[in-house]
Parts: C-alpha cells; structure tokens; sequence
C-alpha cells in the first residue's frame, strides 16, 4: 500500500479506534512502577539514538520498570511501522519516537496521542529551543512530542582529498574558501567542478541529500506556512533543482545509495570529497566509518559553514500513543530520556546535538573534540550551525514528497538517464499519482 494511501487510511481508521484506544488506557489505573508493581515499557526509535546506556541507568533508577527496545534502521522505515500500527489501532510502543519529515502527518491524527501537558510538560517546556516545543505542539494546543535532537547543519569534507586536489584541508580556512557567511550553493557548485577537474572524481555522494539541504533552506519547501503544496509552478525550487541537475550532469555526484555508501566504502576510497552534514549525520558517517574499517585517518573533518546559510534537517520527539497502558509512566521516561541531562549523554553516544538549551550550553562549554572527525570542536560549531535557524513548515506528505516524489527523479538525474526537464517532469507525475490524486 503507498504511503499516501495508507495515511488517509490511518486518518480514517483512528476515528473508528478511538473509542477501542481509550477503553485500552483505562481499564488498569496506570499505577505508578515499583518494586510490588513491576511494569515493561516498550520503546521504538530509529537510525542512531544512543540510548542503550540510557535505557539501563534509567531501570536502576526506577526499580521495576524494564524497558523493552526495538530500533528500527531508517526513519522511513519508522514511518512506516508507525502508520501501519496507527491503521491497525495497536502496536504502536510506550514511547514512539516521530521524525520530523513526517511529524506533519502525525499532526493530522495527533489525537490519538497523550497529551503531555497532562503530565507537566508545561512544567518544563523552558528546557527547548522555542521552535523544538511548538514543533512537537498540535494545532489545538496539545503537547504530542518531546525534542530529542535538533539538525543544524554544517559541511563535512575530506582534508586528505582536498589536499590532493590543491584546496586547502584546514576547517577554518575550508570555511572561508566556501565564502564564510556568504557561503552560496553557486560557490559549493564551482568549487564541486574545480575539484572534479582536478582529480577526475566525485564531489558529494549523491543529489538526494544535497537536494534535501536546498530545500529545507527555503522559506516554504513543498508546503506553504497555510498547508498548501507548493511543487508545481514553484520557481524558486525549480532553479534549484536545475542548479542541481547541471552539477550531477557534470559528474559531480558519485550516485551513491542512501544511508549505505557501499557499507561505508565510499568513505574511505575517495568515491567523494564533500557531505551534507546535519548534526547527526555524523553519527551516522562514524557507523559507516567503522563498518569499512576506516577512523580518523580516513580524513574526515568538519566545517563551520554551510552553502546557502543557516538549514535544518532533521531532528526527532518521544510521543506516548493513546493505546499506551502506561501513559503516566511511558510520560515521565520520554520527559527523562530528552532532559538535558540526558541530552548531553545522548549526544555523547549518537553524534547528535541537542533540542535543549541546557545541553547546549554545556556541551560547548565541555569543548570536547571530536577525534574522528579531526578533533572538530564539535560543540562549537554546531552552535554556530544552529544561529538563524528557523524552523520549515511540514505537511503531512512531505516527507513523501522528498523520498518518494523527489528520491526517483533525483536518481534519474544521478544514473545519468534523464535530463533536468525529465526529472522534474518524473517529480511532478509522481507527485500527483502520490499524494495530489490519493
């Protein structure tokens, strides 16, 4: 069943259940977890969350609770899993963690989640970046979401090929090369094809990733701030994508899969010199890093800059479904699991950087480096990253529309077997069979 389908479905489906869900909740009372009342929580992320120290401190601290894990590899995939459960009125884990890509269509069923302000999260929403509380708030002022992290982004770059190809490998230095402040993605293009002619090979991976930090800069991406799609006639986007397609037509891209690389090859043969880097991506490289065999050798650095200005992508909240039989408790280990003190460990453990204010202060205040990435002050920067962000409005397909409308045309475009005007003709009739006419 496509996505699309299935969300309307779980629109539909979670007015019928809601009645099933609320007898689920109230029938045993939802005492507090101790010693004589022992209680399991489950809990489903996805990607790199770095909680499985967490998970066993927190136990310590809370005799007779047990947490049961499932991590599921992609946020997509999470997405997936979600909605299939929601259609189903059950499945759904204690706490469930949301992407934000399709945070917009959790909104559009957000009743079948807990209110967390039920559970004080008015009590301790001065922990979050403003734009982090109000993301994870529905449009009828109910709190549905926790901020785990936020991704502010910066340029990660290879120094070792850089060097090779005559740029300077010096991240201050690769900052001003980029233009600093003024950082254009006319600048990120030119040098793209200044390096290709030097070595004959690849600058970024693949035009997904690239095309997804293009648009999260805009000020409206697929959807306008009222909810309305925003693809079809949009020209700023459409010179973005021709902008995009001129670099992959002149070898820029190395066409690289998604969230693979070749089990972390590419990162250490060279296949491409530049990556987009929201803040936990870097978890992300360390993982496919240590799958090849390659560390801090392999050249890896990262830079305070970014093409087009300050962009975020990415970041995600613990929710508490409805058909949770322990909402109080699955409530207070989301509000444990994303408390600063927490936050700080987390970041520690994935490569991420923090949605509370408090972490973030104290990470960089720590100056801890980090060693796989050239001893980035990686604190540092991506509080510099994080300056200027504000946060994209998020339709409820949008994150359909940049996986499964954009992804296809995109690697059209990466393959070599299609030109700008196919490609965004492929985006437009996709978009329509996929989420305008479903």
């Amino acid at each position: 069943m496509e996505f699309s389908r299935l969300r309307k479905f779980t629109a539909l489906a979670g007015v019928a259940s809601l009645a099933l869900v609320a007898a689920g909740c109230s029938g045993g009372g939802d005492k507090a977890a101790s010693a004589d009342n022992p209680v399991t929580l489950t809990v489903t992320t996805f990607g790199t969350f770095g909680y499985d120290d967490l998970y066993a401190e927190y136990e310590k601290q809370n005799p007779g609770v047990t947490i049961e894990a499932t991590n599921i590899d992609r946020g997509s995939n999470a997405r997936t899993d979600a909605f299939t459960k929601l259609a189903a009125g059950s499945g759904l884990s204690d706490v469930t963690a949301i992407e934000e890509g399709w945070l917009g269509s959790i909104m559009e069923v957000s009743d079948q989640f807990v209110d967390l302000k039920e559970h004080g999260a008015e009590d301790i929403k001065g922990n979050w970046v403003d734009w982090k509380f109000k993301q994870g708030t529905d449009p009828n002022g109910r709190v549905i979401g926790y901020g785990t992290d936020i991704g502010p982004q910066a340029l990660c770059f290879n120094g070792k090929l850089f060097e090779a190809a005559g740029l300077p490998s010096d991240r201050e230095k690769v900052a001003e090369l980029f233009g600093g402040k003024d950082a254009s993605w006319d600048t990120y293009f030119k040098l793209g094809r200044q390096y290709k002619e030097a070595t004959g090979k690849a600058w970024y991976d693949q035009s997904g990733f690239v095309w997804n930090s293009m648009v999260n800069q805009m000020d409206e991406g697929y959807y306008t701030k009222d909810g309305k799609l925003n693809v079809e006639g949009n020209k700023e986007m459409r010179a973005k994508f021709d902008m995009l397609a001129a670099g992959t037509a002149d070898g820029l891209s190395s066409n690289q899969t998604q969230f693979d690389w070749g089990n972390g090859k590419a990162f250490v043969d060279g296949s491409f010199a530049t990556h987009v880097c929201p803040a936990w991506m870097l978890g992300t490289i360390k993982g496919q890093l240590e799958s090849a065999g390659g560390g801090a050798a392999s050249g890896w650095d990262v830079a305070d800059v970014f093409p087009g200005g300050a962009s975020n992508w990415g970041g995600a909240f613990l929710s508490v479904p409805k058909s949770s039989k322990h909402p109080a408790e699955a409530a207070k280990l989301a509000a444990w699991l994303t408390a600063p003190e927490q936050q700080i460990k987390q970041s520690a453990a994935a490569n991420n950087f923090p949605s509370t204010l408090e972490a973030q202060a104290k990470i960089v205040e720590a100056a801890k480096p980090n060693e796989l990435f050239n001893n980035a002050p990686y604190g540092a920067i991506f509080e510099s990253r994080a300056e200027g962000v504000i946060a994209q409005f998020k339709g409820p397909d949008d994150s359909v529309i940049q996986e499964n409308v954009f992804g296809p045309a995109l690697k059209m475009l990466d393959s070599g077997k299609g030109t700008a005007d196919e490609a965004w003709n492929e985006a437009v009739k996709l978009l329509n069979d996929l989420v305008v006419n479903n």
